[in-house]
């Protein structure tokens, strides 16, 4: 039943998600990520929560989870991502992912580029596991939006 082939290219899912909370560690997210202050030596952690729908040909339901973002004195932000998935069925599916955002001059906007692993225990959903998921996105600050499509390498 879990017998699913994917097509290198073919589109899995796609979401757009809100931010629910963000936590911030002595640094402020809106000042560091709009370039008004620069990280820390030490770099500046948020922990940035979202959720939102996901749609998609191949994967339906929702998306939760927390970005563990890293934001390095040389300005590289660095994600480290940690989600479930509820199908429309009602199974779950873990997603881990890392990948970088970066900035586009003069906007609120990141670019995002995730390495995204799926991971679950449920036979209809287990051609998921052995795929790594490539996933390119937005992140619209104003908006406080993250819009990604995943991807079949």
């Amino acid at each position: 039943m879990g017998e699913y082939k994917v097509t290198p290219g073919e589109l899995i899912y796609e979401y757009t998600v809100r931010f629910t909370q963000v936590v911030e560690y002595g640094a402020s997210a809106n000042a560091v990520l709009s370039g008004q202050t620069r990280p820390p030596a030490e770099g500046a952690r948020f922990d940035v929560y979202f959720e939102g729908p996901m749609t998609g040909p191949k994967l339906k339901g929702t998306v939760k989870g927390v970005d563990y973002l890293n934001i390095r004195a040389d300005g590289r932000c660095q994600l480290d991502i940690h989600a479930e998935i509820t199908t429309e069925d009602g199974k779950k599916i873990a997603l881990a992912a890392d990948g970088v955002a970066i900035p586009e001059e003069g906007a609120p906007v990141f670019q995002l580029r995730e390495n995204v692993t799926l991971t679950t225990n449920h036979p209809e959903y287990s051609w998921l596991n052995p795929i790594q998921v490539w996933a390119p996105g937005t992140v619209d600050l104003s908006k406080g939006e993250v819009s990604i499509k995943g991807y079949a390498p």
